[in-house]
């Protein structure tokens, strides 16, 4: 069996609040494999933004061990963790959080020209993107032009751009409405596969959860 995309050993993390300590996060283990879709089910407040922060090496003050298509990435200088996800990862959080001064297409074109991608490159393949999401009509409107569902496909052909080995996202479609919710999760689900990518989606969806290839829970920090 080749490498997973993922191994995760042994992660914690601990905050200290008014001299209470309060422990995220327990030791979690978790494995995704290359080209596989897991779902991280947990209610709010569970720990799952603070294991994909951690996953997503956003930032410090975790134990254990993260591997990272088969590199060991949990105690990389700044400089490293920037490279790891510029080259490995892509993210879609609740909210979109595109440029608003910025076109679809252009949202697309920035990762793809810091990845290195001219920009003859960089603008065939956020057009494609688009394209695939059905946004082929809405390449030059702005965010404030789009719906909330638009700027989510957006935000998801941002995160694919690159092509990385693992997405992660953060209760992606939780600020849409259902219907519109089911179809950007669908939307989303059929781009990471059509890309060979593998992702780890956090949501308290169970329904949503589900569509995935596997789920596992989150409770009081440690993975079930």
């Amino acid at each position: 069996m080749s490498e997973p995309v993922l191994a995760v050993a042994g992660l914690t993390r601990r905050f200290t609040q008014g001299g209470a300590t309060i422990d995220v996060l327990r030791g979690v283990d978790l494995v995704v494999q290359r080209g596989e879709i897991v779902a991280l089910l947990g209610p709010s407040g569970s720990g799952k933004s603070t294991l994909l922060q951690a996953v997503g090496l956003l930032e410090g003050g975790f134990g254990g061990s993260i591997r990272i298509a088969g590199a060991e990435v949990a105690q990389l200088e700044s400089h490293g963790r920037t490279a790891v996800r510029r080259d490995q990862l892509g993210f879609v959080y609740q909210f979109h959080h595109l440029l608003p001064d910025f076109t679809a297409i252009e949202n697309v074109i920035l990762p793809l020209l810091i990845h290195g991608a001219t920009q003859a490159q960089a603008q065939e393949r956020a057009r494609a993107l688009l394209a695939t999401l059905g946004l082929g009509a809405r390449l030059t409107h702005r965010p404030s032009q789009l719906s909330g569902g638009e700027q989510q496909r957006v935000a998801v052909a941002r995160a694919l751009a690159n092509r990385p080995a693992l997405v992660l996202a953060d209760e992606p479609t939780g600020n849409l409405d259902e219907a519109t919710a089911d179809i950007v999760l669908a939307e989303l689900l059929r781009l990471v596969r059509h890309e060979g990518s593998s992702a780890l989606i956090a949501t308290h969806n169970e329904r949503l959860a589900l569509r995935m290839d596997r789920l596992v829970r989150l409770h009081d920090g440690r993975l079930e």
